[in-house]
């Protein structure tokens, strides 16, 4: 079976692409942001593995492995200041409500 590159990249971008419009459409919700942000680091390892599978190269892969340990870094420390956040204000939900930037 012959790997079809376009189609998987096509779909990497679009991955892409709608993580970056949700990070400039809501821009109120923080936990939102970093689904976004997420997201986009998930395109971007999408990419690393086709290339690699592509390639015959095991590099993408590692990258890869890389990037999901910078995700789950980027998670942790979010949630981390949402907490230390939570334990000084008592409240969360309406303060990100009323925050326009």
């Amino acid at each position: 079976m012959e790997l079809c590159i376009s189609k998987f990249l096509f779909i990497a971008i679009n991955l892409f692409i709608v993580s970056l419009i949700g990070i400039i459409i809501n821009r109120n919700n923080i936990i939102i942001t970093f689904i976004c942000i997420e997201m986009m680091l998930l395109s971007i390892n999408f990419n690393f593995i086709i290339y690699s599978k592509f390639l015959d190269d095991i590099l993408g892969q590692i990258f890869a492995l890389f990037f999901l340990t910078i995700g789950a870094a980027e998670s942790s420390i979010g949630l981390g200041i949402l907490v230390s956040f939570y334990r000084v204000r008592k409240d969360i939900l309406s303060y990100f409500s009323l925050m326009r930037f």
